[in-house]
């Protein structure tokens, strides 16, 4: 009797990992399809910036142009998400460094994930940040798969924890070059309502919402006072 339970119960758990893997990211196809027809024009249109910006990086600070990071994807795959790097070459080194010296600098590291003066971050890198323009290389993320343009913001994986039960949410699609974060305060936003925007957009997905956000994103990206 114990060994047929416990045969019932393995197959229980193959079956979970097996509709786990058949399913289909939030949107399925279409929204797939409207990924590769925005990002495919996206990077023609941002061609010689995205050659300019490489240049002036090792021209001004040396070093690598572009920041991968490890990030969490559609149902919990991790993914190495691109960025053009805005920070020092030590920047894990520096930022524990300030925490430990700064205590509310801890607080609010610990709070939002973000720092309103961050000692990291390079003056040019300021500049990419502001314009939103560091973030173009994930546009070859969501050719590749790992992304798509409207989405929860990709998080790394200790992060995914203060999602709560919502992080259920947040794996059922791929996270977002923009989303309802960006035209809704942008760094200006509190964590915990930044949880509660990508848990709505889940829940509420549609594809003529997905049009709406990339059209918001562009006038939201010029309001430079709501990025660090």
């Amino acid at each position: 009797m114990e060994s047929n339970l416990r045969q019932c119960d393995e197959l229980a758990v193959i079956d979970d990992d097996a509709r786990s893997e058949s399913r289909q990211p939030l949107g399925g196809w279409a929204k797939r399809l409207l990924d590769l027809m925005v990002a495919s024009t996206a990077l023609i249109l941002a061609g010689p910036i995205l050659v300019l910006i490489p240049l002036l990086i090792k021209a001004t600070t040396g070093g690598p142009a572009l920041f991968v990071h490890r990030r969490i994807g559609f149902n919990g795959k991790a993914f190495d998400c691109y960025k053009f790097r805005t920070m020092v070459p030590n920047a894990e080194e520096v930022l524990e460094r300030h925490l430990s010296c700064n205590p509310q600098a801890a607080q609010e590291w610990a709070a939002n994930q973000k720092l309103s003066c961050d000692p990291r971050i390079l003056f040019f890198g300021k500049m990419l940040r502001k314009s939103s323009l560091d973030e173009l290389p994930q546009l070859f993320n969501i050719l590749r798969g790992d992304m798509s343009c409207v989405g929860p913001r990709p998080v790394v994986a200790d992060e995914l924890q203060r999602y709560g039960a919502a992080s259920h949410e947040y794996l059922k699609t791929r996270p977002g070059l923009t989303g309802l974060w960006q035209i809704n305060g942008r760094n200006t936003t509190e964590y915990s309502h930044r949880v509660l925007l990508d848990t709505q957009y889940v829940r509420t997905w549609s594809l003529r919402r997905d049009l709406s956000i990339l059209m918001r994103t562009i006038p939201a990206m010029m309001k430079f006072d709501q990025t660090s």
